[in-house]
C-alpha cells in the first residue's frame, strides 16, 4: 500500500531532490506517492505547511528556526532532519548599477570581495551625489538569500537598511523586476539569476559559493508532531530522498534532470537555463569562469543537517535584530535542525555520514576526508570570502564580535 504524502515546493533548481525523488520512481519504491504542489511564495509553503495541508515541505534553510522561535503567524514546530543541498543562489545586477560598478572599480566577476568592494564605492558615489538608495530584493526575511546579503553587504563595507534597501519578491518575479528598473539587483535561487541574464536585464557578479562555500540553502521541513506520529514514513522518505541526492550529483545525469525540471509543473523554464546550475558552469558572460561548486546535490554531506549551520542562521537573525539573544533561543536552533534523525536512518544504509553534530564553519580551505560512521566522508572547503570563522562553542563570542 502506498502512502501518499504532498509537498509543496518553490520552481527552483534546488527542489532538484524532491522532483527527482518522485519522476526517477526512488519515492516510490519506498512506497511513497509523492505529491508535488508547485507554490508561488515561500510564505505559502510555510503557511500551509503549518496548517497541515502539506507533510513536507522544500523551505528555506532558516524558516524552521524562524517559526520555533516564534518569527512566523503560527505557533507550530518544525525540524529539518535532512538538508537538500548545499549552495544555488546567485547575486545579479542590474546592467546600469554592473557599468556604475566598474566605473569605480575594474573587478573580476564571481569574486566576492572585489564585487563587494565595487559595489561599496557605487554605493558612496550614488550617496555623494544624493541619489536614491539601490534596491535589493530577496525572496523571504527568513532565507539564506537575506542572510548572505546582509553578511556580504556588511564585510563589504555596505550597511544593510542604511545604505541600501532590501525588499521582498517571489523568485519568479525577480528578472522580471530588474527588467523594467523596479529594483537594482536581487540575490535568488537558479534559474532565476540565468533568466534575468538571459531577458538581458542584468549580470550575475557573485555567488553563493563565492560568499560561503560549501553554504547551505534549503531544507526538507516537516512539523515536529507529524515527525513523531509518522517515524517509518519519515524514514523511508529520507531514504528515498538520499538516493535522488545521489543520482543527481552524477555528471552524467544532469541533462535528463535539467529536462525533468524544466516542465511546466516544475520550474517551467528551458533546460538550457537550469542545466548551468547543475554543470557548473553558471557564467556572467562567455569566457569568465565556471563555477563547478555552485551547487552541491550530493558531495560533501550535502544533504546533512548540521546545527551549526542552523546556530550560524541564528547568529544572523539575533544580527540583524529579528530576534533577541539568549542560551534557550539558541538551543531552540540548534534543536531545529535534527541530525540525530539523519543519522539513525542513514548509516542503516551504510552511507558515510558524519560523526558530530556541528562543526567548524569556514575553516576548511581545501577538500580534506574527516571519520564518518563508515568509510571516509569529504568535506570542505567551507571558507567565508572575508576570511571569518564561525565556531559553534563561541556562539556568544561571534555574535557579539558583529555588533555595530
Amino acid at each position: 500500500m502506498m502512502t501518499e504524502l504532498s509537498a509543496g515546493f518553490l520552481p527552483l533548481t534546488d527542489s532538484a531532490i524532491l522532483i527527482a525523488a518522485r519522476e526517477k520512481g526512488f519515492a516510490e519504491a519506498e512506497g511513497i506517492d509523492l505529491k508535488l504542489v508547485r507554490e508561488t511564495s515561500w510564505a505559502n509553503v510555510r503557511d500551509k505547511l503549518a496548517v497541515g495541508q502539506y507533510e513536507i515541505a522544500h523551505a528555506l534553510a532558516p524558516m524552521p528556526i524562524a517559526s520555533n522561535l516564534g518569527l512566523t503567524p503560527f505557533d507550530t514546530s518544525f525540524i529539518a532532519p535532512m538538508a537538500l543541498g548545499l549552495g544555488g543562489n546567485a547575486i545579479t545586477v542590474s546592467n546600469r548599477l554592473l557599468a556604475a560598478m566598474q566605473e569605480c572599480v575594474d573587478f573580476t566577476i564571481m569574486n566576492a570581495r572585489e564585487a563587494g568592494k565595487a559595489l561599496a564605492e557605487a554605493v558612496r558615489a550614488r550617496q555623494a551625489e544624493g541619489g536614491k538608495r539601490l534596491q535589493f530584493a530577496v525572496v523571504h526575511p527568513f532565507s539564506g538569500h537575506n542572510f548572505e546579503l546582509r553578511y556580504w553587504l556588511a564585510a563589504s563595507g555596505v550597511a544593510p537598511d542604511r545604505d541600501i534597501e532590501i525588499v521582498i519578491l517571489p523568485p519568479s518575479l525577480m528578472a522580471d523586476a530588474l527588467a523594467t528598473g523596479q529594483i537594482d539587483g536581487y540575490c535568488v535561487g537558479e534559474p532565476w539569476n540565468s533568466v534575468g541574464v538571459d531577458k538581458g536585464a542584468g549580470r550575475i557578479i557573485a555567488t553563493k559559493s563565492s560568499i560561503w562555500a560549501s553554504s547551505p540553502e534549503k531544507v526538507l521541513a516537516v512539523r515536529e508532531s507529524w515527525a513523531e506520529e509518522n517515524t517509518e514514513t519519515l524514514h523511508a522518505l529520507l531514504r528515498a530522498l538520499y538516493r535522488s541526492a545521489e543520482w543527481c550529483g552524477q555528471a552524467g545525469n544532469h541533462a535528463e534532470l535539467a529536462a525533468i525540471l524544466s516542465a511546466q509543473a516544475y520550474l517551467g523554464q528551458p533546460s538550457r537555463l537550469i542545466l548551468p546550475a547543475l554543470d557548473g558552469s553558471i557564467v556572467a558572460r562567455e569566457g569568465e569562469g565556471a563555477t563547478p561548486d555552485f551547487f552541491q546535490p550530493h558531495a560533501r554531506a550535502a544533504t546533512f543537517p548540521w546545527q551549526s549551520h542552523a546556530l550560524w542562521f541564528y547568529s544572523q537573525m539575533v544580527r540583524w535584530g529579528y530576534v533577541g539573544h539568549s542560551a534557550a533561543n539558541a538551543e531552540i536552533a540548534r534543536r531545529s535542525y535534527r541530525p540525530d534523525i539523519y543519522r539513525a536512518v542513514l548509516s542503516a544504509m551504510k552511507v558515510p555520514v558524519p560523526s558530530a553534530n556541528s562543526k567548524v564553519e569556514g575553516a576548511l580551505r581545501q577538500t580534506i576526508a574527516v571519520g564518518a560512521s563508515s568509510q571516509f566522508l569529504y568535506l570542505g572547503p567551507d571558507g567565508f570570502f572575508d576570511g571569518a570563522v564561525f565556531d559553534p562553542d563561541r556562539l556568544d563570542a561571534y555574535i557579539n564580535s558583529q555588533k555595530d
